[in-house]
């Protein structure tokens, strides 16, 4: 590896608004987040699907599943 070239990584605290700390190894020592995996809705689970313009009905009434329509 050459030299003087790589970053020096350091131990690096996380704060999101939600108040969750997550301490990893970085090259700030602290780093301040609005959103993090705990309180995204994604990844919380809370997240909901929308299909309001009725694309997967559409789809499946285009397509359908084909395994049906050979039996």
């Amino acid at each position: 590896m050459k030299e003087k070239i790589h970053p020096n990584y350091k131990d690096s605290t996380i704060v999101c608004a939600c108040g969750e700390t997550i301490h990893t190894r970085s090259t700030k020592p602290n780093v301040r987040v609005e959103i993090c995996s705990r309180c995204h809705p994604f990844f919380s689970g809370k997240h909901k699907f929308m299909d309001s313009a009725g694309r997967v009905d559409k789809f499946m009434k285009k397509y359908g599943d084909k395994k049906k329509d050979k039996a």
